[in-house]
């Protein structure tokens, strides 16, 4: 039996080492857990970069994996509480974005300001409890190689955007993305698709 399976056939253990991690009602983990756990659960590649003024909130059991030569930028939060969190080489998280693992993002990405991926929703089924005391569903996020992100777009849990895509600034992708598609709006619909036989970006007729 692994330490998860016991934890959860003992809900009063569970309980307390939830409150030995984070106070209660609260995402962020207690001073202790960053100070003598993240250094365990935080991989990062040679030449990787963290900002100072960013908040990484790193639980134990997941992991935040940092490819090599990549950055994330200031005032950018990353939560791994439900879900691990992987960036790939040579990729550059923005200003002020938030991931909420699980997320999964390739090599020579780039996320502009205020980016929101979430691999994370709330489950609100039953109306005669608060939504807060529901839990939550995850599915997992996947951002292809060499995609840009523009700023304040949001990616909703389990999307897939293909390689080489441009997700516009202030997009909600609602849906899977194919590579080499540029796509814009709430929610995003596609506007360009590259033509490998012409070598150009086609503009969608439909759009």
């Amino acid at each position: 039996m692994s330490f998860y399976d016991l934890l959860d056939r003992n809900p009063g253990l569970k309980n307390t080492l939830r409150w030995m991690l984070t106070p209660r009602g609260q995402a962020r983990p207690r001073l202790w857990v960053k100070l003598f756990l993240n250094p365990f659960f935080i991989k990062r590649g040679k030449g990787s970069r963290i900002r100072r003024r960013t908040r990484i909130d790193i639980l134990p059991g997941k992991y935040l994996k940092l490819g090599q030569y990549s950055t994330i930028e200031d005032f950018t939060t990353i939560n791994n509480g439900v879900g691990t969190v992987r960036i790939g080489h040579h990729t550059r998280v923005g200003i002020g974005s938030v991931i909420i693992g699980p997320v999964s993002i390739g090599n020579n990405v780039r996320l502009a300001q205020h980016v929101v991926l979430s691999g994370l929703n709330h489950n609100y089924e039953d109306v005669q409890v608060p939504i807060s005391e529901q839990g939550v569903q995850t599915s997992d996020i996947y951002i292809g190689d060499g995609t840009w992100i523009g700023a304040n777009a949001i990616v909703l849990p389990g999307i897939f955007i293909g390689k080489h895509c441009v997700v516009a600034a202030g997009s909600v992708v609602t849906k899977d993305i194919p590579s080499y598609t540029v796509v814009a709006g709430n929610p995003a619909r596609v506007m360009k698709t590259y033509d490998r036989e012409s070598k150009q970006w086609i503009r969608n007729r439909t759009t």
